[in-house]
C-alpha cells in the first residue's frame, strides 16, 4: 500500500489504531518527494529530520498511551508565506530569506496540536501577489498536468504537493483567489474559508495589515477529498483571542429548508466565460439536481459591481502597502505584474476608497438576503482555462487573466469561503466550479461537496504528465 496515495481521514485512522505508524506515512511521502518534487519545485523548503523527529515522538506518544488529535502523525505542508515555528516567512522575497518564524501562526499553531507533521513548505510568488508561483530566490512551481500552464498562485506550491501526493493536507491563503485557483488548476479540492472562520495574525510581519487585507484574506487547505477538507477546517478554526476578527462560531449550521435551493451562475456577468467551465457549472448542478437539491439559473445581486470594488480596495489599500514593497524587494516579474496589474486598475483617490467599503457593506447585505432564498451559489473557480506560465508580463495577457479573474474576487471582497471542486475535465485539465455560501455556512459547501464528489470521483494522486 503506498501510503501517500492516502488522504488524511485514512491516514489518521490508520495510524491511530497502529496499522501503520507515523514514521512510516512520513517516510512515504518525503519519498514521493524525492520523487517528484525535483520535477515541479512545489516544496521549497524540505524539513525532514525535523519531521523524522516529529513522527518518531508521535509514535511514542501512541504507545504510551496519550490523547491523540484528529491529525495525529499526518503529514502536512505550509504555505512559505505565513509563520512556522523556526522557518523563515520569505514569502518568495530574497530580502525576506533571514525572517525566521519565532511562534506559529494560529492555524498552523492548530494544526501541530491536531498532531500534523510539518514536512515541508511551498512555494508561492514574490509577496504572493499573482496566480503564478514563481520568484527570484525558490524558481517556478510546474504544475503536473501541463508543464506551460501555471499551477495557480498564490498558493500554487500547496496545489500541486497536494494533487501528486506529498502530502494530504497543503495550507493556503487566500485573499483574491489564491486557494481555490490553484485547486482548479491542479484539479484537487481547495476552501477558501470565511472571514473570521480561522485566526490569522503574524509575528514576523513589519508593517500593519491594510484594511482589504484584513476584510478579504483568509486561509484554508488544499486536499484530494471533500472529507479531508472538513476535517483540516475543523481543526484549523480553532480559536486564538489575539485575532480581532476570529468568531468562535461552530462549524455546523441549523439546517435550511429542504430542498436546499442552489443558484447556478455558468456565464459570469461582465466578461468572457469559456464553455468547459459554464459546462461545469452545469455538470455540477446536475449532480447536486439528482440528490436531491433545488437548481436553477439565477444570478446573485450585481456581481460586477462586487467584482469592481475588489479592484478599487486592492489598488487604493492593499497596494498602497504591497506596491512600493514589491518595487523595492520583489523579483523583475512581480515588478512587471505590478505595473500592468495598476495600469489596468489605476489607483483611485481615497475619497472613492471609502465610499467602496460603504458599497461592500451594501452589497454584502444584498447577498445575505440572496443566501435566504439560495444557500448555496456555483460558479465557475476561473472564467477562463488556466493562463499560461508568464501571461502577466504583457499588458494584454494581464488583461485577460483579470477578466478570468473577476468571478474569483468575488468571495474575498465579501468575505465569504468558497470551495473549489473539480467538475469534468478539459483535455489534461480539470475544470472546476467553486460552491459559495452564506457567511459562516462552510458546511453547506462541503456537504455539496461531498454529492459532486460521490458523482465524479474522489481526486487520486496523480504523476507528471510531461
Amino acid at each position: 500500500m503506498d501510503l501517500w496515495r492516502l488522504d488524511a481521514t485514512d491516514l489518521a485512522r490508520l495510524i491511530r489504531l497502529g496499522q501503520v505508524s507515523s514514521r512510516d506515512a512520513v517516510t512515504a511521502c518525503l519519498a514521493r518527494m524525492d520523487a517528484v518534487n525535483p520535477r515541479l519545485n512545489a516544496v521549497v523548503r524540505r524539513m525532514d529530520e525535523e519531521a523524522m523527529a516529529a513522527a518518531d515522538a508521535a509514535d511514542t506518544a501512541r504507545a504510551r498511551g496519550e490523547a491523540l488529535g484528529e491529525l495525529h502523525g499526518v503529514p502536512v505542508t505550509v504555505k512559505i508565506n505565513t509563520d512556522q515555528r523556526g522557518h523563515p516567512t520569505d514569502n518568495g522575497v530574497a530580502a525576506l530569506r533571514d525572517l525566521v518564524a519565532p511562534e506559529d501562526a494560529p492555524a498552523v499553531a492548530n494544526l501541530r496540536r491536531a498532531g500534523a507533521v510539518f514536512i515541508g513548505r511551498t512555494n508561492a510568488p514574490a509577496f504572493s501577489m499573482r496566480i503564478f508561483s514563481d520568484n527570484a530566490p525558490h524558481g517556478r512551481t510546474l504544475n503536473p498536468r501541463d508543464q506551460d500552464i501555471t499551477p495557480g498562485g498564490s498558493s500554487g506550491g500547496a496545489g500541486v504537493a497536494a494533487a501528486v501526493g506529498m502530502g494530504p493536507i497543503a495550507h493556503g491563503t487566500d485573499i483574491g483567489g489564491s486557494v481555490r485557483i490553484p485547486a482548479y488548476c491542479n484539479g484537487v479540492v481547495g476552501l477558501r474559508t470565511g472571514l473570521g472562520r480561522v485566526p490569522a495574525f503574524s509575528t514576523t510581519t513589519r508593517v500593519p495589515r491594510p484594511l482589504g487585507a484584513q476584510l478579504m484574506a483568509t486561509q484554508g487547505p488544499h486536499t484530494r477529498s471533500v472529507r479531508d477538507a472538513r476535517l483540516a477546517l475543523s481543526v484549523m478554526m480553532r480559536g486564538d483571542a489575539r485575532d480581532t476578527r476570529w468568531v468562535d462560531v461552530p462549524l455546523h449550521g441549523p439546517p435550511p429548508a429542504r430542498p436546499i435551493r442552489v443558484a447556478l451562475v455558468p456565464e459570469v456577468p461582465g466578461g468572457f466565460t469559456h464553455p468547459a467551465q459554464a459546462a461545469a457549472v452545469r455538470l455540477a448542478g446536475a449532480h447536486l439536481a439528482g440528490a436531491g437539491y433545488a437548481v436553477e439559473e439565477a444570478l446573485p445581486p450585481e456581481m460586477e459591481e462586487v467584482a469592481r470594488l475588489w479592484h478599487v480596495i486592492g489598488a487604493g489599500d492593499v497596494f498602497r502597502v504591497l506596491g512600493p514593497m514589491i518595487e523595492k524587494m520583489g523579483d523583475a516579474d512581480a515588478v512587471t505584474s505590478l505595473h500592468h496589474w495598476l495600469a489596468l486598475s489605476p489607483r483611485p483617490d481615497p475619497a472613492a476608497v471609502l465610499e467602496a467599503y460603504a458599497q461592500r457593506d451594501r452589497l454584502l447585505l444584498l447577498w445575505q438576503e440572496f443566501f435566504v432564498h439560495h444557500p448555496l451559489v456555483i460558479m465557475p473557480t476561473l472564467c477562463d482555462l488556466p493562463p499560461r506560465q508568464e501571461q502577466d508580463l504583457t499588458l494584454e495577457g494581464q488583461r485577460g487573466i483579470l477578466e478570468s479573474l473577476r468571478v474569483s474576487l468575488i468571495a474575498p471582497l465579501l468575505g465569504l469561503a468558497g470551495l473549489a471542486v473539480p467538475v469534468g475535465s478539459h483535455g489534461r485539465l480539470r475544470t472546476g466550479v467553486q460552491i459559495v455560501p452564506a457567511r459562516f455556512r462552510e458546511d453547506l459547501a462541503l456537504d455539496a461537496g461531498e454529492v459532486i464528489e460521490a458523482a465524479e470521483g474522489v481526486v487520486e494522486a496523480i504523476d507528471p504528465f510531461w
